[in-house]
């Protein structure tokens, strides 16, 4: 029986679809890339020779031929096109951050419910090699109870960036909390779910930035652990990623997955080096045994494959199969980047 691919339509063809979304479509054959975008320059058709280019969204949703839709557009404009996308009978597959509030993203599950089309949220880094590992760790028992979790996303950018609505206060989805935040929120809820309590702190520290260049959400579980997820745009030299201590043991991570650059570079998801970290970079392992010895391992990840979200988008769409990123995991998400700065959440949504 011959397999049925999915037919995938892009709403954009910058850096997002270009990257992350359209070479993964382009090799993985439970999908065809039928269509994309593009305003200005045609230049998909460069690397897609096969690939319609079409002027608007309006065109793009009006192809019967399209079944899913990538919403990959700016995020003010996620709620819009979202929205057009399911309601003209597409599946959708959303980008982070989703949108910008809760009330939006009521709306487009009510819509999905009327329609039957599904939305998928993209949450790629839930598939980096650092962050397998991570899980791996944690689901082991290695470390027996978990008590302290640290999570960093560092980068070094002192200079504003070219894109307005990351950078301008008049957008609701601007800042580093928006852009880095959905990461280690969906990271930290798909491994230990719903936080008791979120306290919430941004910082602006570049200067003339009228958003937040810091974030650190300090959530609260059940049996006192403590998860703190940081992000900041003003570190010279990076932290570990990753840093967990437990009753029996600690793990520390450095963020190393090559996924992205690989991606960036033009190496494609199907290459026998795409993935795969360098050497030198294993994940820390201190277990202490029964006699309070300490037993050291330095432990290589396993290959990252954002292509296993994609996998995943076709098993829910094809064989019924649960897609792992739920609209709970978003709905926690989106409360706590809309909280006002040096906020206290109590009991997520």
């Amino acid at each position: 029986m011959q397999k049925q691919r999915i037919n995938t339509g892009i709403l954009s063809f910058g850096m997002s679809g270009r990257v992350f979304h359209a070479p993964f479509i382009h090799t993985n054959d439970n999908f065809n890339f039928k269509a994309v975008v593009e305003r200005t320059t045609k230049a998909a058709k460069e690397i897609y020779p096969d690939v319609r280019s079409y002027n608007s969204v309006a065109e793009l949703l009006a192809d019967d031929s399209i079944e899913l839709v990538i919403v990959n557009t700016p995020n003010y404009t996620h709620f819009e096109y979202a929205k057009e996308s399911l309601e003209a009978g597409k599946h959708i597959l959303l980008e982070k951050p989703a949108v910008d509030n809760l009330d939006q993203l009521s709306e487009l599950s009510d819509i999905s419910k009327k329609t039957g089309k599904q939305i998928f949220f993209y949450q790629n880094r839930r598939y980096d090699s650092h962050f397998m590992q991570l899980k791996e760790i944690v689901e082991s028992g290695q470390l027996g109870k978990i008590v302290e979790v640290h999570m960093r996303f560092d980068r070094y950018n002192m200079a504003l960036g070219p894109k307005e609505f990351k950078e301008k206060s008049e957008y609701v989805s601007s800042g580093v909390a928006y852009d880095l935040g959905p990461h280690l929120l969906d990271q930290a809820f798909s491994l230990f779910g719903k936080p008791t309590k979120i306290i919430k702190t941004t910082a602006i520290n570049r200067p003339e930035s009228q958003v937040p260049d810091f974030f650190n959400f300090h959530l609260m579980y059940p049996d006192n652990l403590q998860v703190f997820l940081t992000g900041n745009l003003l570190v010279a030299d990076p932290q570990p990623a990753f840093v967990l201590h437990g009753s029996t043991g600690s793990f520390i991570k450095k963020m190393v997955d090559v996924q992205e650059q690989q991606l960036i570079d033009g190496v494609l998801p199907i290459a026998p080096e795409y993935g795969i970290e360098p050497e030198g970079n294993e994940g820390r392992l201190t277990v202490v045994d029964g006699n309070g010895e300490k037993q050291v391992s330095l432990l290589p990840a396993r290959k990252g494959n954002y292509n296993l979200l994609f996998n995943a988008v076709y098993k829910s769409l094809r064989n019924h199969v649960a897609y792992p990123i739920t609209i709970d995991h978003i709905k926690w998400q989106i409360e706590a980047l809309q909280a006002p700065n040096f906020s206290i959440i109590e009991e997520a949504v």
